[in-house]
């Protein structure tokens, strides 16, 4: 199992918000400034800025400069990390639930090969 990274820390805590796990689901859909990206909600401009600021930092959003438009994009690298270090629990999970379904199944045909006495 790998040991999480900084990075990884970064992006599981900008993750933990609802609003910014919403704001990438809007920048998955393609690039947008901070106006299109703050409709949604019910807060204000600087408030928007905040978490914008809390996804770039973690590395989950770029942010670039087009005349007057400022527009953000997804950065899907950090979210992959996240999906690694996820799946090493996915495994676990499944080879637990593999373990279960073969004692019950034994359980089933009255089996009694792991010490059960009944």
């Amino acid at each position: 199992m790998r040991k999480p990274s900084d990075r990884l820390s970064a992006t599981l805590a900008a993750l933990a918000d609802p609003t910014r796990r919403a704001i990438l689901t809007r920048l998955a859909g393609g690039e947008a400034d901070v106006g299109a990206l703050a409709r949604p909600f019910n807060m204000s401009l600087p408030a928007v800025s905040k978490h914008l600021k809390v996804l770039e930092r973690s590395g989950l959003i770029a942010r670039s400069r087009r005349a007057q438009w400022r527009p953000c994009r997804l950065q899907a690298k950090p979210l992959r990390e996240v999906s690694d270090w996820v799946g090493d629990y996915r495994r676990f999970w499944e080879e637990s639930f593999d373990r279960l379904d073969e004692y019950l199944g034994e359980l089933q045909r009255g089996g009694k090969k792991h010490g059960s006495k009944r």
